[in-house]
C-alpha cells in the first residue's frame, strides 16, 4: 500500500501502528509521524478510515445492553435485602 511517493515513515510501518494509534497507545513522536503520513498518503488514509470504521462498529455491537430500569431496581432491591452474618470462631484458632 503506497501512493508511490517516498515518505519519512514507510507505509508498512504506519499501517502496523494504526490500531495502537486508534487506541491512543502510541507515543507523541509516533502519533505525529502517523498523522503527518496520513495527511500526505491517501491510500494509508483510506486504510486508516476503514480500520476506524470497523473498530467503531465492533465497539457499538459489543457494548452491553442496559437492563430496563424496572429490572435494575428489582435487582438492587433484592441485593439490599440480602444480609450476611459472620460468625467468629471462639475456639481461638
Amino acid at each position: 500500500m503506497s501512493c508511490g511517493r517516498p515518505h519519512a515513515t514507510p507505509c508498512t510501518q504506519i499501517l502496523a501502528l494504526v490500531h495502537e494509534y486508534l487506541d491512543g497507545e502510541t507515543g507523541e513522536i509516533q502519533r505525529v509521524e502517523i498523522v503527518h503520513h496520513l495527511e500526505e498518503c491517501p491510500p494509508c488514509a483510506d486504510q486508516y478510515a476503514t480500520v476506524r470504521a470497523v473498530q467503531t462498529v465492533v465497539r457499538r455491537s459489543c457494548a452491553p445492553a442496559s437492563a430496563p430500569e424496572h429490572l435494575r431496581m428489582q435487582i438492587v432491591t433484592r441485593i439490599r435485602q440480602v444480609s450476611v452474618t459472620y460468625r467468629s470462631d471462639d475456639s481461638g484458632e
